[in-house]
């Protein structure tokens, strides 16, 4: 028989009502930040402390060093060790920087760094603590000493929880930062793993070095440049990608004291004469503090930032690679016969200066009944998960590569000995999820990812056309070659001339032929470049 349940008052309900840390919620949330499982995790953990150094070491204009150790501990445990040159951080900052989570130096600035959101290495210490309970162990240096930390995250207060703190004297003048962290995880090898993503990375960084110890032995990635990209400098919002609550913020938190200075102070391109436009448009007088807007107001002026006429964000604020280090990247890591880089010309998207940066690797020993390798990247880190929903792998299959010389099905990427590498660089990277592994299809970003692809097609279909017309050129020759003994004892009796000096004679026909063809393909590659 079943029995009537009593009705639960609100007042019952609220007492279940608490708040959360962010610690407390990425703790049970893990998946968001790439821990998804122990594979992807040990994966995650080292590309976010690499990350980190080679963020580092590029602020202080310091060529990086990067040591990489992954030790087996038991069949599930994972000792992770990354130490760099850079700079170090103060020990007044340490506890903060790696035992607070949305804690760092990125995120209030619109500039192209690796990470932006203070999650990185936090996520990597909270996932250690969570699956084995034991602290991080950093050291960092300042000019005479070394300290040294043992600490956790109090996942309930989202704050450090320091187990110890020793210093020495730095004796030996050391700089840098060293972390280590102990995880569960999956060890494997291949497409998706910590060797790949360490040789992408040094091909994306050919001024780095890169020494990793792992599980299977040691491999060293050489630095073979000292040119270092230009720093990317901060910028402020551009009106056309500016979203009305941020706007409302602004408006709030500004020391402006009137409109004119407020928008001409607080956002990007936007000078005196566009500023007294927006105001007349939002029918806002010009002396009005933006404190004392009102939501209608805000409204108004949000869609006056959008009707008037502004020059683009400025494009010198990015840090592309440049075609040269694209070049000298993959000739350092790929054994491959030919090399393009395309770096395409800075463009705009909602408001954001981005460019797209394409290398092409071809031939050699790549593999000749293989689907091409895409390579993604987004401000220089390698994304090794997620390629069907990125919109550089949209891009890619979508461009009629057979145009370039490679066959290639309906939905697939071009089959041959080809490495497709694609660089997204922006001040905003638009990922899908917090696990940054996927770019969002913006259509501003699918065309400009399509011509840059389409421009390096036409420059590596010149070279295999060029090959292929000296392999044909080959084989007629060598096709000749053999009949030159036959043909010049038959024109020998035709003629009554000698057999040898007919024979040398048809050589050098030979000879001349050649030259002109490997003239004409030089005349014909210089005219399309």
């Amino acid at each position: 028989m079943d029995v009537k349940q009593r009705e639960i008052t609100a007042e019952e309900l609220s007492k279940d009502f608490k708040e959360i840390s962010i610690a407390e919620f990425f703790e049970k949330n893990r998946h968001l930040l790439g821990y998804e499982n122990p594979t992807k995790s040990l994966i995650t953990i080292v590309k976010e402390l690499v990350d980190n150094s080679l963020d580092a070491c590029e602020e202080a204009n310091i060529l990086p060093n990067i040591n990489v150790k992954v030790q087996q501990i038991t069949e599930e445990k994972f000792k992770i060790l990354v130490e760099d040159n850079g700079p170090g951080i103060v020990p007044e900052k340490v506890p903060l920087a790696f035992g607070k989570l949305l804690y760092g130096t990125k995120f209030h600035k619109l500039k192209q760094t690796r990470g932006t959101q203070g999650l990185g290495a936090h996520g990597a210490i909270l996932y250690s603590q969570l699956t084995t309970g034991k602290p991080a162990k950093i050291t960092t240096t300042t000019e005479k000493e070394i300290h040294k930390f043992e600490l956790m995250i109090d996942v309930m207060k989202n704050e450090p929880n320091i187990i110890s703190h020793e210093k020495e004297k730095n004796i030996e003048k050391w700089h840098g930062l060293k972390l280590e962290v102990e995880c569960v995880g999956r060890y494997i090898e291949g497409k998706q793993s910590i060797p790949e993503y360490l040789k992408q990375t040094a091909i994306l960084h050919p001024y780095a070095k890169i020494v990793y110890n792992g599980p299977n032995g040691k491999s060293t990635f050489e630095r073979v440049t000292e040119q270092m990209p230009q720093k990317p400098k901060e910028i402020k919002p551009h009106p056309y990608g500016m979203q009305l609550g941020i706007l409302r913020r602004f408006a709030t938190t500004t020391k402006a004291k009137n409109m004119i200075g407020f928008l001409t102070k607080e956002f990007s391109r936007l000078g005196k004469r566009s500023a007294q436009e927006m105001c007349k448009l939002a029918k806002i007088p010009y002396k009005t503090k933006p404190k004392d807007l009102q939501h209608d107001e805000i409204e108004r002026l949000h869609k006056a930032m959008q009707m008037v006429k502004l020059m683009s964000p400025p494009t010198n604020v990015l840090s592309p690679l440049g075609e040269n280090l694209i070049t000298e990247g993959l000739e350092k890591e790929v054994e491959a016969e030919h090399f393009v880089a395309i770096s395409r010309p800075p463009t705009v998207y909602s408001g954001f200066p981005f460019v797209v940066e394409i290398g092409l690797a071809y031939g050699g020993k790549l593999p000749l009944d293989q689907s091409a390798q895409l390579m993604r990247f987004a401000n220089k880190v390698p994304l090794i998960y997620h390629s069907k929903d990125c919109v550089t792998s949209e891009a890619c299959i979508e461009t009629d590569w057979r145009r370039y010389g490679f066959s290639q099905s309906s939905g697939q990427l071009p089959l041959g000995p080809l490495i497709i590498l694609v660089h997204f660089a922006s001040v905003w990277v638009p990922y899908t999820s917090e696990g940054k592994q996927a770019i969002s299809a913006y259509p501003e970003i699918m065309k400009e990812v399509k011509l840059a692809l389409q421009e390096a097609g036409r420059q590596l279909s010149i070279y295999i056309r060029r090959k292929q017309k000296s392999r044909e050129s080959q084989l007629r020759k060598e096709l000749f070659e053999n009949y030159i003994a036959e043909l010049a004892e038959d024109l020998s009796k035709l003629s009554n001339e000698d057999k040898e000096k007919i024979a040398k004679g048809l050589r050098e026909i030979i000879k001349k032929g050649e030259s002109s063809v490997t003239r004409k393909d030089t005349e014909t590659s210089d005219e399309k470049s």
